[in-house]
């Protein structure tokens, strides 16, 4: 049905707002539909180049991962991205560059949700109340002194606290949680998972010699070892290296201090989501989606599934090494998206507070375990 309009002193027909026709109501609402589809489809597309050269540079790290657990394949990750990004101006292209960015943010986050199936809840209460006062004191020690240290060194808060984070909690996982909600410029990330693999090594190298100077049990280095050495494959090297029964106590320790992930990453949600409320001149109404992220409730839900016994055992091997490899494949493309002088205009400032963080998380650690009585 048509009505009629006057346009100078002629008649034209309009369709009427109850058309169906292929410009209007329903048949429109359908190609705005099937156009939305369409530029989705393509926006999946253009991400593949740059997240297959991601995979393949992660696949290699991954290797030489295997024959040096004790650096990783996260940091070989980080490392050769950075050289191929440096060197290969390929992957600045057009072509290359979405898929290369989405590995960087949302890989990582599906990263967060996979590692989420080794945790158990079952496991966190075994560890029980002597541990809790270590872990939660060594946290604390950790973030306070990465806020006071920082800024007396004259560190930007946003690399402090991911150095803070990755130090208090798990490494290079905590940075991964952490970024996907602060979006810190990429060459503070690589600076800090640096600074981490750093004190991870040292750790394994010194840990074991003076707990056995100081004559720790297996369960009093399993507990210093799970709370003031980073990266899971560090605990394990380290604990598994003084023997005593120290390795799984230490793994047990490592995996409940992860959960310290959740409290951190809400509170980071909430104050980036109100800061940027504050500049856009908003009233601070902060929606509940931006506080939780969905990559954390997945997180949550990966590791009740996991605590409810839905997960098969004999999967967790196989979830831990693609939360890993997922892990590699993000920081290879945060890697490929920095430049060595970026890295250079931090300065030696950075690897000092990690160096301080690192010295006042081990004694506080052993402080704690003396008063506690578990030393």
């Amino acid at each position: 049905m048509t009505t009629k309009y006057l346009s100078g002193s002629r008649y034209a027909a309009r369709p009427s707002r109850h058309s169906t026709g292929p410009h209007g109501g329903s048949s429109g609402r359908r190609s705005a539909a099937q156009e939305a589809d369409r530029n989705s489809g393509r926006q999946v597309l253009s991400y593949l180049p740059g997240l297959v050269v991601a995979v393949l540079i992660a696949s290699v790290a991954t290797v030489l991962g295997h024959f040096a657990p004790v650096v990783g394949g996260p940091v070989f990750g980080i490392v050769l991205g950075i050289v191929a990004g440096s060197t290969l101006p390929a992957l600045r292209t057009q072509r290359v560059a979405p898929g290369v960015a989405f590995a960087g943010k949302g890989v990582l986050q599906l990263s967060i949700v996979v590692l989420g199936t080794g945790l158990s809840l079952a496991k966190v209460v075994q560890v029980g109340g002597d541990s809790l006062p270590v872990m939660l004191g060594t946290f604390v020690v950790a973030l306070g002194g990465a806020y006071v240290l920082g800024r007396a060194l004259g560190i930007n808060a946003e690399l402090a606290t991911l150095i803070g984070v990755g130090t208090g909690i798990c490494g290079a996982s905590a940075i991964a949680a952490t970024t996907a909600v602060l979006r810190p410029k990429q060459s503070n990330v690589a600076y800090a998972i640096g600074t981490i693999f750093t004190f991870n090594i040292l750790a394994v190298l010194l840990f074991p010699p003076i707990g056995h100077l100081i004559g720790m049990t297996g369960h009093s280095f399993g507990l210093w070892s799970g709370t003031a050495v980073n990266d899971t494959s560090s605990v394990v090297a380290a604990a598994y290296s003084f023997g005593d029964g120290a390795g799984p106590y230490a793994i047990v320790v490592k995996l409940t201090r992860s959960l310290l992930i959740i409290p951190i990453v809400v509170v980071l949600a909430f104050v980036v989501a109100r800061r940027e409320a504050a500049s856009q001149g908003e009233r601070v109404r902060i929606p509940w989606r931006k506080v939780v992220p969905a990559f954390l409730i997945g997180f949550l839900v990966a590791a009740a599934l996991n605590s409810l016994g839905v997960i098969p055992a004999d999967w967790h091997d196989g979830l831990t090494f693609l939360g890993t490899f997922l892990i590699t494949v993000a920081l290879v493309g945060i890697g490929v998206g920095l430049r060595p002088a970026q890295l250079r205009e931090a300065g030696h400032r950075p690897l000092l507070l990690g160096a301080l963080l690192w010295i006042c998380v081990s004694l506080a650690s052993l402080g704690l375990q003396a008063l506690t009585g578990t030393l």
